[in-house]
């Protein structure tokens, strides 16, 4: 048995019903934190609600609640506001990714928040590049959303903008070295041994790379930038598979060949649209790497383990991770097209291991994955090595 009840078996990873339950974050457990960042009295910015499902991100309050700690190698939280509000420039040292599900956010970036500017609207993702500074405020309706993943388990906390650190001093905010958030007015102390954060040298400000508009678009995949394979995987061809997959940042766990993705430097993380038919999905298959579905339209069942199987029902932006080695398939249960974001962990290809049946039925079907892990005709793949 490990740590969570559940065995590990040459099957795989077996799922209990707890483990299931637990791993799965519903849109009603989201919960959000107005206090967790240094800016969070400065007018215009002061009616932000801060999410972490995944991971702490990189919150500044010790009273974020956090649905899921477990390590994936990447972080899982969101930003919420009104419409005018603010968050300031920031900067961060692992990948800061943003998925619009709702709105439109006006992104700038730069020392000053001049260097270029971008809009997001729902169904967007952009990924900014780490060692910039960058900020966003909404200019769509109230209830506008973004999700966020963060590179890494770690991710080193962040460096505010100048201006945004004088100015909660202000309003009694200081951030320590350890990136804590000392409130002053709430009776909080600035210890003499205290070592707190400082503005950012004019000189280290210089040094740092600019990007252009052109350059950032580049990083941003748009529902016209993406690119849906009709046959990403073994299964494709066979009933209850059918699942296409938009490669949005590496290369995840396409098996086409000829697929490539939007963004390609590394992240810690890779991400992929995936949409299905009613009925339609992926059949059972296992991997090596942490995995999160988070649905954006739709309703999705995902059967988890081969044998006991336990059954988990998602709707818009709920949420599962995956243990990694479990068996999983999923399934488009919903009346319409569905889709969901698919977040592994790593920055190489995710191999996939599809079920025994999966293999015979396709086989019978003429494919099979090569050697190098993609789909190839089964004729001329050979027998004592392929599948």
């Amino acid at each position: 048995m490990n740590e969570e009840g559940s065995t590990v078996t040459s099957d795989g990873h077996t799922v209990t019903e707890a483990e299931a339950a637990r791993r799965t974050i519903r849109r009603s457990d989201f919960v959000s934190c107005n206090q967790a960042f240094i800016d969070c009295r400065t007018p215009g910015s002061d009616r932000k609600e801060n999410y972490a499902m995944i991971g702490p991100g990189v919150t500044q309050s010790a009273d974020q609640v956090v649905n899921l700690r477990e390590p994936h190698g990447y972080n899982i939280g969101a930003a919420a506001m009104p419409n005018g509000i603010t968050n300031n420039l920031h900067l961060h040292f692992t990948a800061e990714v943003f998925y619009c599900f709702r709105g439109e956010f006006l992104l700038r970036w730069g020392a000053d928040g001049q260097d270029g500017e971008l809009v997001l609207r729902e169904g967007d993702i952009a990924s900014m590049p780490t060692w910039i500074f960058r900020g966003f405020t909404n200019i769509g309706p109230d209830d506008g959303w973004l999700f966020t993943t963060l590179g890494h388990d770690d991710t080193g906390g962040i460096i505010w903008g100048p201006s945004v650190l004088r100015e909660a001093e202000g309003h009694g905010l200081y951030l320590t070295a350890e990136n804590q958030l000392v409130d002053t007015l709430a009776g909080d102390e600035v210890g003499e041994d205290t070592e707190l954060v400082r503005p950012m040298p004019p000189e280290q400000i210089a040094r740092l790379r600019s990007y252009t508009a052109d350059e950032m678009r580049r990083r941003v995949a748009t529902s016209t930038d993406l690119e849906f394979s009709p046959a990403p995987f073994l299964d494709s061809a066979l009933p209850g598979g059918g699942a296409q997959l938009a490669l949005v940042i590496g290369y995840g766990m396409t098996e086409d060949l000829h697929q490539e993705p939007r963004v390609y430097n590394p992240h810690g993380h890779n991400v992929a649209w995936l949409r299905a038919e009613p009925g339609e999905g992926m059949l059972p298959h296992r991997h090596a790497e942490t995995q999160v579905l988070l649905v954006k339209d739709g309703e999705w069942e995902v059967t988890l383990n081969l044998h006991d199987e336990v059954t988990v029902r998602l709707g818009p932006w709920d949420m599962l991770s995956v243990p990694r080695g479990a068996w999983r398939a999923l399934r488009n249960t919903g009346d319409d097209t569905a889709t969901m974001l698919v977040i592994n962990g790593g920055d190489g290809r995710v191999r996939l291991e599809w079920d025994d049946e999966v293999v015979k039925a396709a086989a019978d079907a003429g494919v099979a994955t090569d050697h190098n892990g993609y789909v190839a005709p089964y004729a001329l793949v050979p027998r004592a090595l392929g599948r």
